[in-house]
C-alpha cells in the first residue's frame, strides 16, 4: 500500500539513514524525515531499536515499523514504480546483492572501527553526534551524553570485529577498497554501471561517515581519492539524475573494475563470513581465521549468519543458465566460495 508521505526515523550519524534517504531521492519516493524520538513518539516502535525506522501502512492503514534495509528496499521496488535500483538481469542482480551485502557488513566494520578506535575520531563522535537528536540540548546535558555515548559505542568496538588484532586487516581493506572505488569511478559512474543499483547505496552510506565526518578516514580519502570524496557527495542526491534504461552493467560485458572490487571481498569479507558461520554452526565463541594472511578474530555475529544464509538463497533461486553465467564471474574473485557446495 502506498503512501502520500513514507515516516522515516533516522540520523544524519547512521550510515545506513543515509543509504536510504539516497536512495529514496533517487527513486523519486515522498518521505518525511523524524530527526529525533519525540517526533516519532506517536509511531509504533521497532522490535529492534535500530535506525533507520521505516513505517509502512498495512491493509488497514495501521502503521507497522521496519528497519532492515535491504528487505525495505525490495518492498520499495515492489510498490513504488521506476527508477529501479534493482538490474532485470538475474546475475547483475546477485552481483549487486553482494556488493549491497559487502557495503552493509564490512565497509560498516571500517566506519565503527575509525569512529571509536582513534582519539581524534572518538572526540569529533562523541561532541557531534549526541547534538543530532535535538541541536537545542544544553552543553551540560551534552558533555554527560558526549561521555556515555561514547564509553557505550567503544565497548561495542567487538560486535563488528575491531580490536588490536584486526585493526590492521580492517584498515588495508579500507584503502584498498578506495583505491579498487577509485579506479571503477575512472571508467563507470556507479558500482553497477551508468546508473545507480542498491549496492551503490550501501557504501555511499558508509563511506559518508568514512570520507566525509570521521577526521583519520577522511584524511585518508581525501589526499589519496578525491573522486571518491566527490562520488559520494553526488550519490546522495541523485533526483535529478537521467536514467539510462539499459545503464546497468552487463553480465556479457562484465567491467574488469568490477571484478578487481570482486575480488576485495573476496580478500576480506568472504573469509570473515565464511568463519563467523562455522562459528555459529559449532557453537564457538570465538570466531578464529586469517585475512590477507592476518590474524582475524572476534565473537560470532549471529545476523551476519543470516546474511550468508540470505545470500545462499539468492543464488539458489537462480536458474541452471544463470548460475553457470554468475559462476564465470565469481571465479577466481573468491566470491565463489560463499556459494560453493559444502564440504
Amino acid at each position: 500500500m502506498q503512501q502520500d508521505l513514507l515516516p522515516v526515523r533516522g540520523s544524519p550519524g547512521s550510515p545506513y539513514t543515509r543509504k536510504m534517504l539516497a536512495l529514496l531521492r533517487f527513486r523519486r519516493i515522498p518521505y518525511r524525515f523524524l530527526q529525533s524520538e519525540r517526533d516519532a513518539a506517536e509511531l509504533p516502535q521497532p522490535k529492534v531499536g535500530l535506525i533507520p525506522v521505516f513505517y509502512f501502512a498495512d491493509e488497514a492503514g495501521a502503521l507497522q515499523a521496519e528497519v532492515d534495509s535491504t528487505p525495505i528496499i525490495r518492498r520499495l521496488e515492489d510498490e513504488y514504480a521506476g527508477r529501479s535500483v534493482i538490474p532485470a538481469d538475474p546475475v547483475m542482480a546477485f552481483v549487486n546483492y553482494l556488493l549491497e551485502d559487502y557495503g552493509d557488513e564490512w565497509l560498516t566494520k571500517a566506519m565503527f572501527h575509525y569512529r571509536w578506535y582513534y582519539d581524534a575520531d572518538i572526540e569529533m563522535a562523541g561532541s557531534v553526534l549526541p547534538h543530532y537528536a535535538d541541536v537545542s540540548v544544553p552543553d551540560e546535558q551534552i558533555a554527560k551524553l558526549k561521555a556515555a555515548f561514547s564509553e557505550r559505542q567503544i565497548s561495542r568496538l567487538y560486535v563488528v570485529g575491531s580490536n588490536d588484532t584486526t585493526a590492521v586487516v580492517i584498515e588495508d581493506s579500507y584503502k584498498r577498497f578506495l583505491a579498487a572505488l577509485n579506479e571503477h569511478l575512472k571508467a563507470l559512474p556507479f558500482l553497477m554501471g551508468r546508473r545507480p543499483g542498491s549496492a551503490d547505496f550501501a557504501c555511499m552510506g558508509q563511506l559518508t561517515q568514512l570520507v566525509q565526518f570521521d577526521p583519520t578516514p577522511a584524511r585518508i580519502a581525501a589526499a589519496g581519492f578525491p573522486r571518491v570524496h566527490a562520488w559520494v557527495s553526488k550519490v546522495e542526491d541523485l533526483c535529478g539524475l537521467q536514467v539510462e534504461a539499459d545503464g546497468f552493467a552487463e553480465a556479457d560485458d562484465f567491467p574488469a573494475t568490477l571484478s578487481a572490487l570482486l575480488q576485495e571481498v573476496g580478500r576480506t569479507y568472504v573469509p570473515v563470513m565464511l568463519a563467523n558461520a562455522r562459528a555459529l554452526d559449532q557453537g564457538l565463541s570465538q570466531v578464529e581465521t586469517e585475512v590477507e594472511g592476518k590474524t582475524w578474530t572476534q565473537e560470532p555475529f549471529p545476523y551476519q549468519g543470516k546474511c550468508l544464509q540470505w545470500l545462499r538463497i539468492e543464488y539458489a533461486r537462480l536458474s541452471t543458465e544463470d548460475k553457470i553465467r554468475l559462476d564465470s564471474l565469481l571465479a577466481g574473485t573468491g566470491c565463489e566460495r560463499l556459494v560453493a557446495p559444502p564440504d
